[in-house]
């Protein structure tokens, strides 16, 4: 078991990083603008989901892979950069739909989920980063390697939901105004288009 003043040092760390402006809380703030507080929320829990995936990945040296082999980054790249652009294409074609309040969190909330979900896994980047950053506080002399991958990405996900959801129940306070406007939320679609292209032209210019 990792000692209580480790996991706190970490979860500072990884609240500091989930403050971070990145593509994964850019992405849940427009999502709650777009939809309200519940999409943005679901859209959180599935980004977490994805972290399970990673850390995971990393405590059974999956992971490894894709900081070995140039092909193995660039495939999932691939697929990362082209969800992005589809989501991007989707979302510059919507219609606005004046709603009543809540109307927007009660619609398609598992697509969300899903698309939170497909957004973490295939972004290598996020694999590669755990790879090089939860060894750090993981201590062989404690004993089993896995519980203590377990309890970091625990600890990581709990600061993802605390600061994600945070930006989403704000943000969703905003974009249930917004959304009583059809000029307002074309506008809000049109800029959540634009994001999923800058994050799609992001993932596509990382490299391992």
């Amino acid at each position: 078991m990792i000692p209580f003043d480790v996991l706190a040092g970490f979860f500072s760390v990884t609240i500091l990083l989930a403050l971070a402006p990145g593509p994964d809380n850019i992405f849940v703030l427009t999502q709650s603008a777009v939809s309200g507080r519940s999409a943005g929320v679901v859209v959180t829990l599935g980004l977490c989901t994805g972290l399970i995936f990673h850390t995971l990945a990393v405590a059974l040296g999956v992971t490894a892979i894709f900081q070995a082999s140039e092909l193995a980054f660039t495939l999932v790249k691939a697929l990362g950069v082209g969800y992005l652009l589809y989501l991007a294409w989707g979302a510059f074609r919507a219609k606005p739909q004046p709603i009543a309040p809540g109307a927007a969190e009660k619609a398609s909330l598992m697509p969300l989920y899903r698309r939170g979900v497909i957004m973490n896994i295939t972004n290598p980047k996020v694999g590669i980063f755990f790879l090089s950053f939860l060894p750090q506080f993981i201590d062989p002399a404690r004993g089993a390697l896995l519980p203590q991958f377990v309890q970091l990405g625990a600890v990581f996900i709990l600061s993802t939901l605390l600061v994600f959801g945070g930006v989403a129940l704000a943000a969703g306070v905003i974009g249930e105004r917004l959304n009583q406007s059809v000029m307002a939320q074309t506008v809000m679609n049109r800029i959540a288009s634009v994001v999923f292209i800058g994050m799609a032209l992001k993932l596509a210019a990382t490299t391992r």
